[in-house]
């Protein structure tokens, strides 16, 4: 099929499937004598799975480790569960620093009266020098 219809079968763009190619996730397609590219069933479920890595964060890096692992078929579960627990860990930091960053900016909103005058807490704020931060 061409890149058109695999992307389509696989929830992507075309774009994304070059880019797929061009960073070494996908390997790279069959082409016709004319030079156009030419995708099959396994390419298709491989955009999907990377598609679906995608959607649960995972990064460029990651998903090629978990394509690595995904293609061999003596891989163990153990190392793409430990991947997968590594890939959470990075997600729950980042929980942590947004849940600060969603107390900080309450706390500033909270400070800045919202007013007509132009005393504002959260101008202040963000003009301190990062040492002076509370």
């Amino acid at each position: 099929m061409n890149i058109g219809e695999a992307a389509r079968r696989a929830g992507v763009s075309a774009k994304m499937i070059r880019h797929y190619e061009q960073n070494g996730l996908l390997r790279p397609a069959a082409r016709t004598e004319a030079g156009y590219r030419q995708y099959d069933r396994h390419s298709v479920e491989e955009l999907k799975f990377i598609r679906q890595a995608r959607v649960l964060g995972f990064s460029i890096r990651q998903i090629e480790d978990l394509l690595r692992l995904r293609r061999d078929p003596h891989r163990a579960s153990r190392a793409v569960r430990t991947l997968a627990e590594q890939h959470l860990a990075e997600v729950e930091e980042k929980m942590r620093e947004l849940a600060a960053m969603k107390t900080t900016l309450e706390q500033l909103i909270a400070a800045c009266p919202g007013d007509e005058h132009p005393d504002c807490a959260i101008l202040e704020r963000l003009s301190a020098p990062a040492n002076e931060q509370p």
